[in-house]
């Protein structure tokens, strides 16, 4: 196992029950907790560097942290040893049938959707993968009957073999993590794509057909597996879309009206397709049209993702830290009428921030640029708004938008960039904004 991660310490786990001869490596610390883990069910580890004994095994199982360009991991593949990632592995033991979301944006929420709807009908529903709670996790307690939605990543996909979800949906496919992928949007595309290509005769393809790429994308759907789309913009054939403000679901030749658009509990037009893909998929697991409905009113949306702080004084502060590519700013800018003040920065993934110019200039009254990419993000958005500042630190940027906003006004973060220049994850970063705005 290389990689000491969430999900590298579940695949530990899971493997050494299945009396697997497992051995962990990573090139850099393993936390207390982990090391207790691994100690306790006596699998022997290292940290800090790869010794001989990293290399000499039979397969590999690859952490998503961890590239594929890491010379441990090009070793294992000059020297002809199969690199597994770890849905691969759990998928191995997998009774249920499993729902798998990707796209750049938007997995998450889409995720949290169908698994929120299947769960309103009954069903053991288990919500894994790039979420937080790795699939290796919970693999061994799914039952035939119970129902897996699987967020993955590109990361995940990047080293699959036979993984074959019942379900696939792609919602969308944007410049992201392109330094992983030698700056490559093909080679990030063709690991997105991967999600179909082992899907067979009875199983379901959902897309997106308004995000182009994805449209384009759809000859890489086998011929044999059924196609379901969804759209705002046009009527499909079979799968979702809007008409009169109304969501429509057409499915096995028949259609009905799902719900208004106000109906939809989450903000912004990206919701709705999130929800479209995510009522779909619940369709697709036999889950009434009713129960889709009923349920939308009690979802709360996820952290971190346009998530209402706090309102103080008639400025309402909201925390998107997941928002790290330029595609997902652009989505939270769109969801509001609202003048914003923007926080944004942290450590650019290779980011181009000429989309966001248009959309700053009509919504964005100020920039609080922060971290490695402050100056970047000043040089490309700050003359398209009345001000434009370089903080230090999130806090101050928290600090100076309690003395900037205006009543009515909404405070954004929103940082288009991963967060590993001041922060441990997008998590960390999102708790410490809620932690300032609460102190404000």
């Amino acid at each position: 196992i290389v990689g000491a991660g969430r999900s590298g310490i579940a695949v530990a786990r899971l493997l050494s029950g299945k009396n697997a001869e497992v051995f962990l490596t990573d090139n850099g610390p393993i936390d207390a907790a982990a090391q207790a883990t691994l100690t306790e069910l006596n699998i022997p580890f290292e940290y800090d560097g790869h010794s001989p004994r990293a290399i000499a095994a039979d397969w590999i199982v690859i952490s998503p942290g961890v590239p594929t360009e890491a010379p441990i991991i090009r070793q294992a593949l000059d020297q002809g040893i199969p690199v597994v990632s770890e849905i691969e592995v759990a998928f191995w033991y997998c009774r249920a049938p499993i729902i798998a979301i990707t796209g750049s944006n938007g997995k998450t929420t889409t995720a949290s959707l169908a698994a929120h709807f299947i769960r309103a009908s009954g069903r053991t529903t288990h919500l894994v993968g790039n979420i937080g709670l790795a699939f290796s996790d919970v693999v061994d307690s799914v039952a035939s009957t119970d129902a897996v939605v699987l967020e993955v990543s590109s990361f995940q996909l990047d080293h699959v073999s036979t993984f074959r979800p019942g379900v696939s949906v792609l919602l969308n496919i944007t410049p992201d993590h392109l330094s992983r992928y030698q700056n490559s949007f093909e080679a990030y595309k063709r690991s997105k794509l991967r999600i179909f290509e082992n899907q067979r005769l009875g199983d379901v393809a959902v897309l997106n057909v308004d995000d182009e790429v994805t449209r384009d994308s759809a000859k890489s759907v086998p011929d044999q597996v059924r196609r379901l789309d969804i759209s705002l913009s046009r009527e499909v054939p079979s799968g979702a879309f809007l008409r009169d403000d109304e969501i429509i679901l057409r499915y096995d030749k028949k259609e009905e009206i799902l719900m208004h658009r106000q109906e939809v509990s989450v903000r912004g037009r990206h919701n709705l397709y999130n929800t479209l893909a995510a009522a779909v998929a619940a369709r697709i697991m036999e889950v009434r049209s009713d129960v889709i409905r009923e349920s939308m009113a009690t979802f709360q949306g996820v952290p971190h993702r346009l998530e209402l702080v706090r309102e103080i004084g008639g400025v309402q502060f909201f925390n998107d830290s997941k928002a790290t590519n330029v595609n997902a700013v652009w989505y939270a800018l769109e969801s509001f009428s609202e003048r914003i003040i923007l926080i944004a920065g942290g450590r650019d993934k290779g980011n181009d921030y000429e989309p966001l110019r248009e959309l700053v200039r009509k919504k964005v009254g100020t920039i609080l640029a922060i971290g490695e990419a402050a100056d970047t993000i000043l040089e490309t958005l700050g003359g398209e708004t009345q001000t434009a500042v370089k903080l230090d630190s999130l806090r101050d940027a928290v600090d100076r938008s309690r003395l900037l906003a205006k009543p009515g006004e909404v405070v954004l973060l929103s940082p288009a960039c991963a967060s590993f220049d001041q922060f441990d994850n997008y998590e960390d970063r999102g708790d410490s904004f809620k932690r300032y705005v609460a102190e404000l």
